[in-house]
Formats: structure tokens, C-alpha cells, sequence
């Protein structure tokens, strides 16, 4: 993609990537049942949302320049995503599962502390980067379509870019609006079991597929 310091960005192409983007990104998966919990939490929410946006952001950077061709040549890319990607899913599924069973459940309006920094962005990174889906809907299907605005490819990426931060900054920090629901340990249980199952159904369809 060649584009030029002075390039002006073209904002019906921006609002076609947003939307574009926000579509895509607004499906119930992994990632997203994540940043609602730790919202819900109030546990790292900034760190949480911001590093699922960054991710997105390089990925469609990368798309919009590119790189989708890159995969396409090496299929093996998405296969390694895809098996690392199911096993890291089922241990979670089966983590989530487990809570609900064997633990008492009560939300801690200030923190969930039994967890640190460093734990909880290396799930969060893994729920993103070993998500063969997010490759295909970043890197290959939004690259493929930005070269249809060419020789806006920049506004289209930055418009599902800034999606990507609009979406996961409002999820993370408007499921405090949850919080009173959820200080009934019942509806925390009910969560953590469909966010068990979401996670057991995406790691299915990553092996079956």
C-alpha cells in the first residue's frame, strides 16, 4: 500500500471501515466474554481493553498493507493458530466450568487481586493471538476489502481500527453497569458457565472445522 504523508482522509471510506469492522467484532466470542468479566470485575479493565485494541490495531494494519497475501501463501499459520488456539480454549473452558461447581461466587466491586497484571494480559493475549478467526477477519478478509477504497486504504483501516478501541473500551468499562446484577453470586455463576460454553463451542468448531 503506497500512501503519501499528505494523503487526506476520505471519511465515507472511515465510516465504511467502522462499520465494517464493528460488525465483524460485535460477534459473542472469547475475547469479548473476557473483557466483560474483567469489566465486571473492575480487574486491569484499561490494561484489558487496551491491549485487545492494540492487537486489532496491528492486525488491520497489517491487513490493509498487505499482508493477508502472506497468509494465503502459508496456510500453516492459521493451522498453528488454529490447534494452539483450540487446546488453550478447552483449558480455559474447563477452568470456567470448574468455578462454577466447585467455588463460591461474590463480585468484589474493587478488584478481583488473586490474579495479577502479568496472568491476566498473557490470557488476554492468547484469547487474541490464538484466535485463527481474528486472523481471517483482520489480516485477510478487511485487508482484501481495503483494496477496494484504494487509494483510501488508510481511512478504511483507521476507521475499523477505531472501532476496534469504540468497541472494546465501551464493553470493558460500560459492564460496570452490570454490577449490581452481578453482586448475586447466582448471575455470577450463570456467567462464568456461558462464558465456559462459549469457549467450549469456539474450541469444537476450531477442531471440527
Amino acid at each position: 500500500m503506497d500512501i503519501t504523508v499528505g494523503e487526506q482522509l476520505d471519511f465515507t471510506v472511515f465510516t465504511t471501515g467502522f462499520s465494517l469492522g464493528l460488525s465483524l467484532i460485535l460477534a459473542i466470542g472469547a475475547q469479548n466474554a473476557f473483557v466483560l468479566k474483567q469489566g465486571l470485575k473492575r480487574h486491569f479493565v484499561l490494561w484489558v481493553c487496551l491491549v485487545c485494541a492494540v492487537s486489532d490495531a496491528l492486525l488491520i494494519a497489517a491487513g490493509v498493507s498487505g499482508f493477508g497475501a502472506i497468509i494465503n501463501t502459508y496456510p500453516q499459520v492459521e493451522f498453528v493458530a488454529r490447534y494452539f488456539g483450540a487446546a488453550f480454549l478447552f483449558f480455559y473452558s474447563y477452568q470456567n466450568l470448574r468455578s462454577v461447581l466447585k467455588q463460591d461466587h461474590q463480585l468484589d466491586p474493587h478488584g478481583d487481586t488473586t490474579k495479577g497484571l502479568t496472568h491476566t494480559l498473557l490470557i488476554c493475549l492468547a484469547l487474541t493471538w490464538l484466535n485463527p478467526h481474528v486472523y481471517l477477519d483482520t489480516i485477510v478478509l478487511l485487508g482484501s476489502i481495503s483494496t477496494q477504497y484504494a487509494p483510501n486504504q488508510l481511512s478504511f483501516g483507521l476507521g475499523a481500527i477505531t472501532a476496534s478501541f469504540v468497541f472494546f473500551f465501551s464493553l470493558g468499562y460500560g459492564a460496570k453497569l452490570l454490577t449490581p446484577l452481578f453482586h448475586r453470586p447466582q448471575a455470577w455463576k450463570v456467567l462464568e458457565g456461558i462464558v465456559g460454553l462459549i469457549m467450549l463451542f469456539i474450541a469444537i468448531s476450531l477442531v471440527v472445522y
